[in-house]
């Protein structure tokens, strides 16, 4: 794979924190949400977020 050049370094570092901050915020809404429904969705909503993170990171790696 071709290296990233810094204004797509620069972008994958932006949208790595900011699914990282949906995955924090996601998880403290399931934390404090009463209906298991919602709760439920909130929880997968961050598992998401972070699985999303994660792909985004192992562009890093290569």
């Amino acid at each position: 794979m071709a290296s990233l050049t810094q204004i797509e370094l620069q972008n994958l570092r932006h949208l790595i924190g900011a699914h990282e901050t949906s995955y924090q915020k996601l998880n403290t809404y399931a934390s404090q949400a009463v209906d298991p429904q919602i709760k439920q969705m909130f929880t997968k909503s961050a598992q998401d977020a972070l699985n999303t993170k994660q792909k985004l990171m192992s562009f890093l790696n290569d």
